[in-house]
């Protein structure tokens, strides 16, 4: 069967007027919407559709005819290319402005819910380098701009850094990240000289072949570095790349490789091996020490993970003679956070070495109060096992983007915990589950957190109180 031709078009003079929640300017055409990218309002541009549908079109710019008053220009020279840092081009107070909205969008315009009071939202203490964790990619397919493309050059199609957005198979060769302290860009940019210099095989996502994957990094506040070396194979290059990172950047305390033949770069169902230092690197939250394995979760942004927890415990408000249930708990970060001020913590979480590194980490911090379970949120949190591990006073859930599937909400409807702080990194669906929870709880405050600069995530946490 024969597929039927998508004719783009052409606007030549588009108004941008606001901006979606995925963070594209929109613009209104008759009674169509028309997202476009990199835009922000005030915008007027020149774009052509890449994709049409009956109510919207996604566009992208051809010509920028008149810049908004607002449009800055990026500090990125990778930033046309990478998307990763999508609102460079908006001035910082700009960006809150506009996550403001999203949050209140989704709540009193899509779920309708009456909400007490709304906070202001905290801004992040660092707009570049603000992360912890990065994880590169080791590419044949390396992604060119028009400008590259035009010198005529003889191109090298290896590549170290980042997916280009909606281009799996392609990768933007990063030369300066702003999103990780400069011991990364050190780090990133030695071990893909090495490797260019031995020829050593980028992988090939295409045929499957290749033996560099790929580069993560994580940096702590404690100062300490963690370093993971994907490979698709064991060979005799793996030891002597080692040997060359541990030898130069003496700073890595943990220096590991994982080797990965699967089809896809997800690592967490494969093997670390510590090549050098030991198998962890600690992380400082408040007065609270977290073990971070090669395979942890753990907040991606510290000082602003730790605004993020001081907001939860205060919405909390715990007196010390609670049980506090900590759904979706991870390495138990937030209910560790928290464990001082309630009688017992409980917590829940799918993933079983994360529960390990939870019971580790209660350990590390002298909490005996705190009971961490394996098992899926979904599954486990029912009538049995609130009857073996006592109601819960306070409830604090920090769903994936997906939200809480609707057994769990209605499980925590008929348990009618008193209090529930919702955490979300996605208000849209927060406040999907907040909507169904409204038959019986109000919405008292919430408050937003940036954890995410330039980019359009933002955290959202809110108290529900029984009516």
């Amino acid at each position: 069967m024969a597929h039927r031709k998508i004719r783009h078009k052409v606007y030549e003079d588009l108004e941008i007027t606001g901006l979606s929640s995925e963070g594209l300017g929109i613009a209104r055409v008759e009674e169509k919407v028309v997202f476009v990218e990199q835009c922000i309002p005030g915008d007027v541009v020149k774009a052509r559709t890449f994709q049409r549908r009956k109510n919207f079109e996604k566009a992208r710019i051809l010509e920028l005819i008149t810049p908004s008053p607002d449009r800055q220009a990026h500090f990125c020279k990778h930033f046309e290319s990478c998307g990763g840092c999508k609102w460079q081009y908006l001035p910082y107070e700009k960006q809150i402005a506009f996550k403001d909205q999203i949050v209140s969008d989704a709540f009193t315009r899509l779920a309708k819910v009456e909400v007490g009071e709304r906070l202001p939202i905290l801004p992040a203490l660092e707009t570049e380098f603000y992360r912890n964790k990065l994880e590169y990619t080791f590419s044949t397919n390396r992604w060119f701009t028009t400008e590259e493309i035009a010198t005529g050059d003889d191109l090298d199609f290896r590549a170290l850094g980042f997916h280009v957005p909606g281009q799996h198979t392609k990768v933007v060769d990063i030369e300066k990240c702003y999103l990780q302290n400069d011991f990364s860009n050190r780090l990133r940019n030695a071990v893909r000289e090495y490797a260019l210099e031995r020829n050593l095989a980028f992988y090939n996502i295409k045929v499957r072949e290749g033996f560099m994957r790929n580069l993560v990094v994580r940096t702590a506040s404690t100062g300490e570095v963690l370093v993971i070396m994907i490979v698709n194979e064991d060979n005799d290059e793996l030891l002597p790349l080692m040997a060359f990172i541990k030898e130069k950047f003496p700073e890595i305390t943990s220096l590991n490789y994982i080797i990965n033949p699967k089809m896809n770069d997800t690592y967490f169902d494969q093997t670390p091996v510590c090549y050098s230092g030991e198998a962890f690197i600690y992380e400082q939250l408040g007065h609270f020490k977290f073990k971070i394995r090669p395979k942890s979760f753990f907040q991606t942004n510290t000082k602003q993970g730790e605004r993020l927890y001081d907001v939860i415990k205060e919405f909390a408000d715990l007196q010390g003679t609670e049980t506090l249930y900590d759904l979706y708990a991870g390495v138990g970060s937030i209910g560790l956070y928290l464990s001082d001020n309630c009688e017992r913590l409980v917590g829940i979480e799918q993933i079983d070495q994360a529960v390990e590194d939870a019971k580790e980490n209660a350990k590390l911090n002298n909490v005996e109060n705190a009971d961490f379970h394996v098992g899926d949120v979904r599954m486990l949190l029912n009538a049995e096992f609130l009857a073996q591990n006592g109601q819960p006073d306070v409830l604090i859930t920090d769903p994936p983007r997906g939200g809480m599937h609707p057994e769990i909400v209605q499980t925590i409807l008929e348990a009618k915990v008193p209090k529930i702080v919702y955490v979300s990194c996605n208000p849209s669906t927060q406040a999907r589950d907040i909507a169904v929870l409204d038959e019986l709880y109000k919405v008292v405050k919430m408050q937003a957190v940036d954890m995410f600069p330039h980019t359009v995530h933002i955290e959202n946490v809110a108290l529900l109180e029984l009516r």
